[in-house]
C-alpha cells in the first residue's frame, strides 16, 4: 500500500479516539476565568488567552511535579456541583469539536471535595455532566461516546475507596480505573489492596508508569498490579537495544498491552526530548500497541488534532499510521468487545476511508 499523506485540514475531519485525557485538565481558560470569579479563587491572570499561554509555559518545566502544580487552578473551580457539571460538558463537546468519536476521560474523585459534595456525588454529577454533553453533541451531528476512568492518587491513602467507587458505578458511565500523581517515589504496589479488589470485580485499570521513572515501574504495573494497560510508558524504550526486545518489551508487544502515550505533553515533563524522536514512532515500527492521547488539553496546550499533525510534520507519519493508533485505541478501550468492533467497523474505518479514499483494513 502506498504511504499516504496529509494534510491538518483532513486530519481534523478524522474520525479520533482518545484513551488518556485528564478531566482537570482540559477546561476552556475561559471557563476557568467565569467559574474562578465566582467561587472567588485568584488566577495568575484573568485573561483567557494569557491564562492559557501562563499553563503551557509553567507546565513546560521538564519535570512532572511541576507539572502536576499546575493543576492548583483547574482543581479550585471543580468543587461545586456547577462547576463539574459544566466543565464535564464542555468537555464532551470539545472532543466532538476534534473529530473524537471514543474517548475516556479520567479524573479523582477526592480531589474535587472541597465544596462538601461526597465522592459519590462528585461521580454522579460527572457522570450527569457528560451525559448532557453527549446529548447535545449527538443533537449536533457528531456524536462521541465518553466513558469514565476514576483515578486513585498514588501520593494518599485512598485508592481503595475510589476502586469501589468504580465498582458501584461500573453500570452508569464508569468503565474503568487509573492510578495517577507523582510516580518517582510513590510506586503503583503500594495501593495493591486496590487492584486486587478490581480484578476480583472484573473492572478493568491502567497504571500511570514509565514516564518519571523506568522500567522497574512498568514491570510494577504490569507484573505486580495486573494493569491491562499502560499510561505513558515511555520508557520501554530502555529494554529495546538496537531494535531487540528484552524480556519486559517483548512481554508488553506480544501481549498488545496498549500504551496510552502524549507526545507533547512528554516533552514538557522531560520523558522525551522531540516530537521527531518521540519513542512512540520506534515503538509504533516495532510492532507495539500503541496510542495517541492527548494527556492535558489545557496544560499541554493541545487537542487530538494538534498531536497528530505534529507526528505528521515532525516524525513523518502517514495517514495509515494515524489509523492505526486510532484503531488501537479502540481495539484496547474499556468497553465492551461489540461495542469496540462496532465503532472500528461502522465509524473509524468508514471515516478513513472516506476522507482518504483508503482501503478498510485493520
Amino acid at each position: 500500500m502506498t504511504a499516504t499523506r496529509i494534510d491538518a485540514d483532513v486530519i481534523r475531519r478524522l474520525p479520533k479516539a482518545v484513551l488518556h485525557d485528564h478531566l482537570d485538565g482540559g477546561l476552556r481558560p475561559a471557563t476557568v476565568v467565569e467559574l474562578a470569579a465566582a467561587v472567588g479563587h485568584t488566577l495568575p491572570t484573568t485573561d483567557p488567552d494569557e491564562l492559557a499561554a501562563w499553563y503551557f509555559e509553567v507546565a513546560n518545566s521538564g519535570d512532572l511535579v511541576r507539572y502536576i502544580a499546575t493543576f492548583e487552578h483547574t482543581l479550585a473551580v471543580m468543587q461545586t456541583r456547577e462547576g463539574l457539571l459544566r466543565t464535564a460538558e464542555e468537555y464532551v463537546l470539545d472532543l466532538a469539536a476534534d473529530g473524537v468519536v471514543y474517548g475516556e476521560v479520567r479524573y479523582a474523585p477526592e480531589l474535587m471535595l472541597n465544596g462538601g459534595l461526597t465522592l459519590a456525588e462528585v461521580v454522579e454529577t460527572v457522570q450527569e455532566g457528560l451525559a448532557a454533553g453527549m446529548a447535545k453533541a449527538a443533537d449536533a451531528g457528531t456524536p462521541v461516546r465518553v466513558g469514565t476512568l476514576l483515578c486513585g492518587m498514588r501520593m494518599f491513602d485512598r485508592t481503595r475507596e475510589t476502586a469501589d467507587l468504580a465498582v458501584a458505578f461500573r453500570d452508569a458511565g464508569v468503565v474503568g480505573f487509573d492510578i495517577a500523581g507523582a510516580e518517582d517515589g510513590f510506586p503503583a504496589a503500594d495501593h495493591l489492596d486496590a487492584f486486587e479488589h478490581l480484578r476480583r470485580e472484573s473492572v478493568p485499570f491502567t497504571i500511570h508508569a514509565g514516564e518519571a521513572h523506568g522500567l522497574p515501574s512498568i514491570h510494577q504495573a504490569l507484573q505486580v498490579c495486573g494493569a491491562q494497560r499502560i499510561g505513558h510508558g515511555v520508557r520501554i524504550t530502555d529494554d529495546i537495544v538496537d531494535g531487540k526486545l528484552g524480556r519486559l518489551a517483548g512481554w508488553v508487544r506480544d501481549r498488545r498491552v496498549a500504551l496510552e502515550m502524549c507526545p507533547t505533553s512528554n516533552l514538557q515533563t522531560g520523558a522525551a526530548t522531540s516530537i521527531a524522536e518521540h519513542p512512540i514512532t520506534e515503538l509504533k515500527d516495532l510492532g507495539f500497541r500503541v496510542t495517541l492521547n492527548t494527556d492535558n488539553r489545557l496544560v499541554s496546550g493541545t487537542t487530538m488534532t494538534r498531536e497528530m499533525s505534529l507526528l505528521v510534520e515532525q516524525a513523518g507519519w502517514t495517514a495509515e499510521d494515524l489509523r492505526t493508533v486510532t484503531v488501537n485505541a479502540v481495539k484496547s478501550a474499556f468497553i465492551p468487545f461489540d461495542e469496540r468492533r462496532a465503532l472500528i467497523e461502522d465509524v473509524v474505518l468508514p471515516g478513513y476511508e472516506a476522507a482518504l479514499c483508503i482501503s478498510p483494513r485493520t
